[in-house]
């Protein structure tokens, strides 16, 4: 599941610390700063537009992809590692001022994901490159499919054979990061080919795709999460990820879940600032609550370590491994919702406003605990691999 933003977004003119440099090989610790200071100086100003208004943070997002924040865990060339803990990082940096916009660099990484682990050598050259700077936007599409591929849902795209690619038909209720110039991946299956499955990338503009605007949640508004129609929109071979996906999902799993990190180490990070800052003058009744700041810097310490050891093998196939990666990723969306509902007993009143933060975080930290893969699925991938 992914949230609802109004059908149209709004933008913002880009300020001059939006005008980075391209991404230069001054090393990952200069890329996070250049982020931070985007994150400080042009996103926080506009966090709340995105969670009362559903304002989509374009100029944002592009300026991102200049400073080198999608561009270290998905080399399109040959050249480079595919390093997830620095994207992470980059993630998490984001995640510290706003969640929606965290939530959108994931989509971007996830999509950058896709191409640079394909052997489609047409779209690392044109639309790759694209994706690791900002130039080109866009999201996932994988929901529906991973509920499929762990029999949750049945998959809702259905495609036949035609002369240079695919026909494509059916509706994605849900799919984030999206606008008429962006891009998302989708997997479809053949029916008439004893339901092959293929995945490709999509045009937003491409004939016979339409993005439908949804319903409106209570949070990540700002986020362009559209539902997709697609009837009878052609799918180029030259847009194909995988052919079958049989080997290629393996290879994309750990990586799809593990980048879901930054996002929930970036709230919980704030979570654990908006804990101090209340208890510089309710420390003398703060005490009493039972969970404190500290208890949760330990367990954000604890969860990144094991999510970055785990980052050091991405492709690693094993069943153990597995299961490390979907337990990692059910630790982080349960702490994040523990560490925004002790955000807000900590600062109370002041924190029940309408604009105050620790009540956004925790509308924000539920996401975290419900985007595809959720809290429930995880559990039952967990008991579907015998490790519940």
């Amino acid at each position: 599941m992914t949230p609802h933003v109004q059908t149209v977004a709004q933008t913002q003119t880009p300020a001059p610390a939006l005008m980075e440099s391209l991404p230069s090989s001054d090393g990952p610790a200069a890329m996070i700063d250049r982020v931070a200071r985007i994150a400080r100086s042009d996103l926080a100003p506009l966090v709340h537009d995105i969670d009362l208004k559903g304002v989509y943070p374009e100029s944002v997002m592009r300026a991102l992809g200049a400073a080198g924040a999608y561009a270290h865990h998905a080399p399109m060339t040959g050249v480079g590692s595919f390093d997830l803990e620095t994207a992470i990082r980059a993630m998490s940096t984001v995640g510290e001022q706003c969640l929606s916009t965290a939530f959108c660099v994931w989509c971007q990484d996830a999509l950058a994901w896709y191409v640079a682990n394909s052997a489609n050598d047409t779209l690392k050259a044109t639309l790759g490159p694209k994706l690791l700077t900002g130039e080109a936007l866009g999201g996932t599409g994988l929901s529906n499919p991973m509920k499929t591929l762990f029999g949750i849902e049945k998959l809702r795209l259905k495609g036949e054979r035609v002369a240079g690619g695919f026909s494509v038909t059916g509706m994605l209720p849900w799919v984030s990061n999206l606008g008429e110039d962006h891009h998302f991946g989708m997997i479809f299956s053949l029916p008439g080919e004893g339901d092959r499955m293929v995945m490709a990338v999509t045009d937003c503009a491409g004939d016979g795709v339409r993005i439908v605007a949804n319903d409106e949640f209570v949070a990540l508004d700002g986020t362009r999460t559209f539902a997709v129609q697609l009837r009878n929109a052609f799918i180029p071979d030259s847009a194909v990820l995988a052919d079958p996906i049989d080997d290629y999902i393996p290879r994309i799993r750990a990586g799809f879940i593990l980048l879901q990190a930054g996002m929930a180490f970036g709230l919980i990070r704030n979570c654990i600032d908006l804990m101090d800052q209340a208890g510089a003058s309710l420390g003398h009744v703060n005490c009493f609550l039972p969970d404190q700041p500290g208890d949760f810097r330990e367990q954000l310490d604890a969860f990144e370590t094991e999510v970055y050891a785990l980052c050091r093998t991405p492709f690693e196939t094993s069943t153990d491994y597995f299961v490390r990666v979907v337990k990692a990723r059910l630790a982080a969306g349960d702490a994040s919702v523990a560490a925004a509902h002790n955000a807000m007993l900590h600062c109370g009143a002041r924190g029940y406003v309408k604009r105050g933060a620790a009540q956004r975080r925790l509308r924000e930290a539920y996401f975290v605990a419900i985007v595809t893969p959720a809290t429930k699925q995880l559990r039952k991938m967990l008991a579907d691999l015998g490790a519940a």
